[in-house]
């Protein structure tokens, strides 16, 4: 019972803590929001980067051969390349002007729902291998929502939503991660020979991210060009998940 709440709370954390902050962004003007967000990319991109290679990968192959464990977070890379060209899975972490299509709204909520669904399914399955290494991932995971939902608000703000509308359909869509949490808690336990592969596969989802999605930004960003501070707030994040 002890573990079910501690999943449960974990995934609400993973799933709500990014949210909230990132909505107390809409109450500062848009020049500080703009210089904020990459300064939290940068340190996303390090807990990220930290969590899959410092505590997932070496938590799963305890349990798995490396071929096997190396084998399921490539498939995790793999599967999240796809997820994204099929516009299920996308991430925006810069607060600039958005020129938005009106079908690009149900598809950041859906888009968004996929995300914190599987992020539920990461922090749970984290979780029931040990409470520590789950409190990681779900510091991952919200250092990595932070940026992402500060993205999705800009988008919603630019087709014309209003703040608080755009609130409303994040936490709709940050719901998904708790449901997901619940789904892994429930067959994980059923069969636990399944969770080192779930976290294997996870470390691929943080490595994709953080390779393909948050470092490409941080490179094209026109805000926070300063590569000191970039590298300082990486190493900072991957700093955070040794310590913990």
């Amino acid at each position: 019972m002890t573990e079910l709440a501690v999943s449960l709370g974990l995934s609400v954390a993973g799933s709500l803590l990014g949210l909230l902050v990132a909505s107390t962004l809409l109450f500062f003007e848009q020049d500080v929001r703009t210089r904020v967000v990459p300064w939290l990319v940068s340190y996303a991109v390090g807990t990220l980067l930290g969590a899959a290679l410092l505590d997932l990968v070496p938590e799963s192959l305890e349990t798995l051969d490396p071929a096997t464990a190396l084998g399921t977070l490539l498939a995790g890379i793999l599967t999240f390349f796809v997820l994204e060209k099929l516009v299920l899975w996308r991430h925006s972490h810069d607060d600039e002007e958005h020129h938005v299509h009106p079908v690009t709204v149900p598809l950041v909520i859906i888009g968004d729902a996929v995300h914190t669904f599987v992020d539920g399914i990461v922090i749970a399955a984290a979780t029931l291998t040990s409470i520590p290494l789950g409190v990681t991932t779900a510091l991952a995971v919200v250092m990595h929502e932070i940026p992402q939902e500060a993205g999705d608000f800009a988008v919603l703000l630019a087709a014309g939503q209003s703040r608080r509308k755009a609130v409303l359909l994040n936490i709709t869509s940050a719901a998904a991660g708790v449901l997901g949490a619940a789904l892994m808690l429930m067959f994980g336990s059923r069969l636990p020979d399944a969770v080192p592969y779930v976290l294997a596969f996870a470390a691929g989802n943080f490595m994709y991210v953080a390779m393909a999605d948050l470092i490409p930004s941080l490179n094209r960003s026109r805000i926070d060009t300063n590569a000191v501070r970039q590298i300082v707030l990486v190493a900072l994040g991957i700093v955070t998940m040794a310590l913990l």
